[in-house]
Order: structure tokens, then sequence, then C-alpha cells
């Protein structure tokens, strides 16, 4: 693989710590990096995605599509031989489990009234 091919990426998470910079090829896809943020996501964090599904990639102020490829994620401009591209990381864990959750959390809780007469 000739070496204009591979990108440098790093993934900045929600703290403002990093994963990589990795080397892709421009050819590799969004769903395949997703999938290396799981696999590789630190260890002691409170938000952790359980799924690539629930990762949600961000570069230039726009949410990256799965099917879209690592040459997509280039800026056009400012285009520096050797620069790494900083791709932030959004974890949002999907819906029905977040329901779920809530539905046993809001059973744990039971409203009780009591009255005192002086």
């Amino acid at each position: 693989m000739p070496e204009e091919d591979l990108i440098d990426i790093k993934f900045r998470l929600y703290d403002g710590s990093d994963i990589g910079p990795f080397r892709y090829s421009s050819a590799a896809t969004v769903d395949m990096l997703k999938q290396r943020i799981v696999s590789d996501w630190p260890k002691g964090k409170t938000i952790v995605p359980k799924a690539a599904n629930e990762v949600k990639l961000i570069n230039s102020g726009k949410i990256l599509e799965n099917n879209k490829t690592v040459g997509h994620c280039k800026v056009p401009f400012g285009d520096v031989a050797g620069a790494v591209i900083i791709i932030h990381v959004v974890v949002q864990p999907s819906l029905s489990k977040t329901k779920a959750e809530k539905k046993v959390d809001d059973s744990s809780k039971k409203v009780m009234c009591s009255c005192s007469i002086l």
C-alpha cells in the first residue's frame, strides 16, 4: 500500500483525552473506525460504548456516515502531508436500552405520602 494512501487519525473523547493516532487506508470505512474505537476504548472511563452503533464520529462539524470512507473525511483545504486528522467521538447509548433502564429505575422509586394532623 503506498504511503500516500495512509491517513493518520486521532480520536478525541468526551473528556479531552485521545485514542491514537492510528494509520488507516483511505478506503477504510467509518464503521471500521467505530469498531476499532469500541475495542480500544480506555479502561476506567465513566461512559463506555458497548457496540459500534452507540458511537458517533464528528469531523469538520459533520456526523460521519458508516458507509463513507476515510478518504471522504479529509478536509480538501489545508491538507498538509503528515498531518493527523482529529475526529471527535460521541457516545450515544441506544434508546431502547436507555428506556428499559429508566423503567427499572422508576419502578424502584415509590411515591409515598404521609399526613400529620396536629
